[in-house]
C-alpha cells in the first residue's frame, strides 16, 4: 500500500513540500488541503497583483496534480470537517502548511486608533480574499511603516496610475478604490538606517519606472557591507526621481513611540537618530512589520518535526521570514526528514479509509479548474482575471455539472 501524506494548507509551503516528496517518491499518495475553495494561497491573495510573473509560479504546481499524481481538497476545514487526529489515523505523515495571517501591531500607544491598518488586511481586501474586510479609506496622506519588501508592494500599487496598472489581475472595487485614493503624498518610515533595510533591490528598481510621482530620500547614511551597499545604491538613484503630483517621501532610522490622533490617526511621533522626538503627519497609518499567530512547537532535535508523524512547513515552522524561493529549499529539506522518517516506521495495516473523499461540499483540482477557466475567459480590458470573490459562486462554479443538476 502506498505511504499517504496529507498537506494542510494549498500555499506555496505546501505545494513545494508535495513537489519534494512526490519527485522522490512517486508512489506517495500526496493530498493537500486547504480551507478556500481554491489552491495557491500566497501566490493568489499576497503577491502583488501587478506582479503576474511571480504569481506564474502556479503552472509549476499545477503538475502537481495534472502530472504527479497529488489530489486538491478544497474548502475543507480542519477542526470544522475533518480533525487533526482523523487525519494523523489516517496519514502516515501530516504536514501543516497554513502559514501566518495576524498582522504584527505596532505595540505603542494608539496603535489600535481608527486609521492603523496593517498590510494583510489592506493586502487581502486589494486581492480579493472572500474573507477580507472592505478597504478602507486612507486618506491624502497615508503613512507606511516598514523595511521590507510588503511595504514596498504597497507603496508601488498606491502611487501607480490606473494605466500602470494593465496586465494585473487586480478587481473592479479595489481599481476603483486606488483611482479614487486622492493621495497625494506617501511617507514610507523605517526603523533601521537605510543599508539595514531589506528592501528588494529589484523592487526599489521598479520604483523609478513610475510615472506619476516624484520621490525624496531621506537619510541614507553609509553601509558597511556591500548588501547594504547595494540597497543605499538602489535608494540614491530613486532619490528626486520624477516630477509627478504623488509625492514619496523615504525615511530611515526612526522608533515609532506613538501613534497620535483624537478619535483618528493624526501622525505619528518617532525618535530621531539624534534623540530628539520627530513627528510625522498622517491620515493613516499601513503595518508592514510582519506577521503573528500560531506557529509550530519543534520537536527537541527537529526544526520541523512537531510530533511523530507531524510536521511544520514554511512561516507556520519558522515564524514571518523568507520569500517564495526560501521555501523551497525548507520544503525540500523537511520531505527528507518525511521521507527517513516513512522508512524507518513500518506502514500500518489498519490505517482508515479515504477520509477526505466522503466529505461534502469539498473543491477539487477539477473544481479549481472551472473556477479557473471562468475567471480568465474574458477578464476586463487591462486585466489578465476577473477573480471570483465570493465562497457560494466558487462553490457553484467548481461543482461538476452533474452535480448541479442534482442540487434542488
Amino acid at each position: 500500500m502506498s505511504r499517504r501524506v496529507a498537506i494542510l494548507g494549498a500555499g506555496p509551503s505546501g505545494c513545494f513540500v508535495a513537489q519534494a516528496l512526490l519527485k522522490a517518491r512517486p508512489d506517495l499518495r500526496v493530498d493537500i488541503l486547504d480551507r478556500l475553495p481554491v489552491p495557491y494561497g500566497l501566490v493568489r491573495y499576497g503577491v502583488a497583483a501587478d506582479h503576474q510573473g511571480t504569481k506564474a509560479i502556479t503552472r509549476q504546481f499545477a503538475r502537481l496534480f495534472e502530472r504527479q499524481g497529488a489530489r486538491f481538497f478544497g474548502n475543507v476545514t480542519v477542526g470544522r470537517d475533518v480533525t487533526l487526529e482523523a487525519l494523523r489515523e489516517a496519514y502516515d505523515a501530516v504536514v501543516v502548511a497554513t502559514g501566518l495571517s495576524t498582522d504584527r501591531r505596532l505595540g505603542i500607544p494608539g496603535d489600535d486608533l481608527p486609521g492603523v491598518h496593517g498590510a494583510g488586511r489592506i493586502t487581502r481586501a486589494l486581492y480579493e480574499h472572500p474573507d477580507a474586510e472592505p478597504l478602507p479609506p486612507l486618506g491624502p496622506r497615508p503613512l507606511i511603516v516598514g523595511n521590507g519588501n510588503v511595504a514596498i508592494d504597497l507603496l508601488r500599487l498606491l502611487a501607480k496610475t490606473s494605466e500602470e496598472l494593465d496586465g494585473s489581475d487586480l478587481g473592479p472595487g479595489p481599481t476603483a478604490w486606488l483611482a479614487g485614493s486622492g493621495i497625494d503624498e506617501i511617507t514610507i518610515l523605517g526603523r533601521s538606517p537605510a543599508a539595514a533595510a531589506r528592501f528588494d533591490a529589484v523592487m526599489l528598481k521598479e520604483l523609478g519606472r513610475l510615472s506619476g510621482v516624484s520621490i525624496a530620500v531621506d537619510d541614507l547614511g553609509t553601509a558597511g557591507t556591500e548588501e547594504g551597499a547595494r540597497t543605499l545604491e538602489a535608494l540614491s538613484a530613486l532619490h528626486g526621481h520624477g516630477a509627478g503630483p504623488r509625492r514619496i517621501r523615504f525615511v530611515f532610522a526612526r522608533r515609532p513611540i506613538a501613534v497620535e490622533g483624537d478619535g483618528c490617526v493624526s501622525g505619528l511621533l518617532c525618535i530621531a537618530p539624534d534623540g530628539r522626538e520627530e513627528r510625522f503627519p498622517a491620515t493613516s497609518i499601513l503595518t508592514a512589520i510582519g506577521f503573528d499567530g500560531e506557529t509550530a512547537t519543534a520537536e527537541s532535535g527537529a526544526a520541523v518535526r512537531m510530533a511523530p508523524g507531524l510536521y511544520g512547513a514554511g512561516w507556520f515552522a519558522r515564524g514571518p521570514r523568507g520569500t517564495i524561493p526560501d521555501n523551497r529549499a525548507d520544503a525540500q529539506a523537511l520531505a527528507a526528514v518525511i521521507l527517513a522518517d516513512l522508512d524507518a516506521t513500518p506502514a500500518s495495516s489498519s490505517i482508515p479509509g479515504d477520509v477526505l473523499a466522503c466529505l461534502p461540499g469539498t473543491v477539487t483540482y477539477d473544481g479549481w479548474t472551472r473556477i479557473d477557466a471562468a475567471e480568465t475567459a474574458a477578464p476586463p480590458a487591462g486585466r489578465c482575471r476577473a477573480k471570483i470573490t465570493g465562497r457560494a459562486a466558487m462553490l457553484s462554479l467548481a461543482a461538476a455539472p452533474d452535480e448541479k443538476e442534482t442540487q434542488p
